[in-house]
């Protein structure tokens, strides 16, 4: 766990696993700001004493800006930065698929990785025991399920940037990823800003099919990225910490 007043910025933190995790930092007295869309704010606004930034990940500017707010609030510094951007859209086959599709969700899970770590990577290296944790997917190490190609390259894709990161960001800053099977959160739907949508996989027949006999709640996340960000994890850097309930087959 790390330790008390540990400054984190968290990417998606408005989400499911976002607000665990925030839940989580602020019982154990770190320092959090969110970044989020400022719809997905307006939906689920980061409780009280938690700055909340708006920020589509999409847009480098907007990127920018916002942790040029960071960057003002704390000084220049942080201590850790969690990525929990990430999207699909309706499943799909590749080969019926808009080549305007497979950019969007590249863009929104590969590319936005990319932009949030190189403007994160200033105000780690003025941190304290700094650390970047990214979220990948089962999907981005086995077999996907069919129609969900892009996000599974995409998450293939965060695996290797965390490889190349930490051998870049060595010996200052730690790079790791969690990547987590199904979790139940809004997610499942297209995400936060989709909730009135019906889920987009039989969430019953996976469940079947782990191990552990259901699937993920956020909560279950949440203790794998603060382990990635805390002492604990001092001497792991360029892995990825799969917590899928036992799913490879």
């Amino acid at each position: 766990m790390p330790v008390a007043g540990t400054r984190v910025v968290v990417a998606g933190g408005c989400g499911g696993i976002g607000r665990a995790f925030v839940a989580a930092a602020q019982a154990h007295a770190l320092q959090v700001i969110v970044l989020d869309l400022e719809s997905s704010i307006r939906e689920n606004p980061p409780p009280a004493g938690v700055q909340a930034i708006a920020c589509n990940a999409l847009h480098e500017d907007e990127i920018k800006h916002a942790m040029a707010q960071v960057h003002s609030t704390w000084g220049g510094a942080c201590d850790a930065f969690v990525n929990l951007v990430g999207y699909t859209r309706e499943r799909t086959l590749v080969e019926h698929l808009p080549s305007a599709e497979w950019d969007d969700i590249i863009s929104g899970t590969l590319r936005s990785a990319y932009l949030l770590s190189r403007e994160a990577i200033p105000l780690l290296r003025a941190g304290k025991t700094p650390a970047l944790v990214h979220t990948s997917s089962t999907f981005g190490v086995r077999v996907a399920l069919p129609g969900y190609g892009p996000y599974a390259a995409a998450k293939a894709g965060v695996i290797n940037l965390v490889r190349a990161l930490a051998t870049e960001l060595a010996p200052v800053i730690r790079v790791n990823a969690v990547a987590p099977g199904a979790v139940e959160t809004a997610f499942l739907k297209g995400g936060t800003s989709q909730p009135e949508k019906s889920v987009r996989i039989d969430v019953d027949q996976l469940a079947q099919a782990v191990p552990l006999q259901r699937i993920a709640q956020p909560n279950d996340i949440v203790g794998p990225l603060m382990f990635l960000m805390g002492p604990g994890s001092a001497y792991m850097t360029g892995q990825t910490v799969h917590v899928n309930g036992g799913f490879w087959s």
